[in-house]
């Protein structure tokens, strides 16, 4: 019998984010030894690695931090939960952030052709997935600038990292407003920052619904116009972030609060894991 014990297969499945039966084949091929167990289950990975292009990576994780007023999130996919929280999986997120962040890049195509350590992020993904047995990939990419910015991150679950990322910039200094409205985007979900990035082809398009709505409600003729606009105006506070009512204080709309506090919202980027 390999000379290995419950505690080493819990350690290396730790390490790598393999399976306990992976692990304990690796650990008796290894004879008990740790280090060329992990190698064993990284060259497996490797080979498996083409049977592994068509699967689905709908976990994973949000990694974002701020420098120098500019924001830079990235969202990392793997196929299973049990991976996003592994420590090699939260280290080669960690590194692609680093790297998204020093490279300058503002998009995913851009990022898998940085230089790390002597090759291509596109290698490091590979080589990744091939030490945690699962397929891996960089999904996207936001690059966020503004006088302040605000990057937050919220988890789901306790017990994963974080599944939902927000970058907020404003072009003034309130470091506090723009951490709340980073916050609320996270829970509110808007689309858009104003209603001018919205194209008018889809607003004509809202009005038309509308009416035809209110029409086959039977609702009078003379109210028409006001209806519509009404449902126009609650289709724009669903989507556009300056619309909405603010989190903290429904009263108030997050323009208004943002109004409040001196300073207008340049941008934001909103990710959650596999939405």
């Amino acid at each position: 019998m390999a000379n290995y014990t419950a505690a080493d297969i819990k350690a290396l499945r730790e390490r790598t984010g393999a399976g306990m039966m992976d692990v304990k084949k690796a650990l008796d091929e290894a004879n008990g030894d740790a280090d060329k167990a992990m190698e064993l289950i990284r060259i497996k990975g490797l080979k498996g690695a083409t049977k592994r292009e068509g699967r689905s990576t709908a976990e994973g994780l949000v990694a974002a931090a701020v420098e120098n007023g500019v924001g830079v999130m990235v969202e990392i996919n793997c196929e299973t939960d049990f991976v996003a929280k592994a420590a090699p999986f939260i280290d080669f997120s960690n590194k692609v952030l680093a790297t998204a962040i020093s490279s300058g890049v503002s998009d995913v195509e851009a990022l898998l052709a940085v230089d790390v350590d002597g090759k291509p992020m596109s290698e490091v993904v590979i080589e990744t997935g091939a030490l945690l047995g699962e397929k891996v990939a960089i999904r996207r990419l936001a690059r966020v600038e503004g006088a302040t910015v605000d990057a937050y991150l919220h988890k789901t679950s306790k017990d994963l990292p974080a599944q939902v990322g927000v970058l907020f910039a404003v072009d003034g200094d309130n470091q506090e407003v723009a951490h709340d409205v980073a916050v609320h985007i996270a829970a509110m979900s808007p689309t858009v920052l104003s209603r001018d990035e919205i194209a008018a082809e889809t607003v004509e398009s809202e009005r038309r619904i509308a009416a035809e709505t209110a029409q086959a409600e039977g609702k009078p003729e003379a109210a028409m116009t006001k209806i519509v606009e009404g449902r126009l105006t609650g289709f724009f506070k669903e989507m556009v972030l300056v619309d909405q009512a603010f989190a903290k204080d429904s009263k108030k709309s997050v323009g208004a609060v943002l109004e409040e506090a001196g300073v207008k919202a340049v941008a934001f980027a909103r990710f959650r894991v596999g939405a």
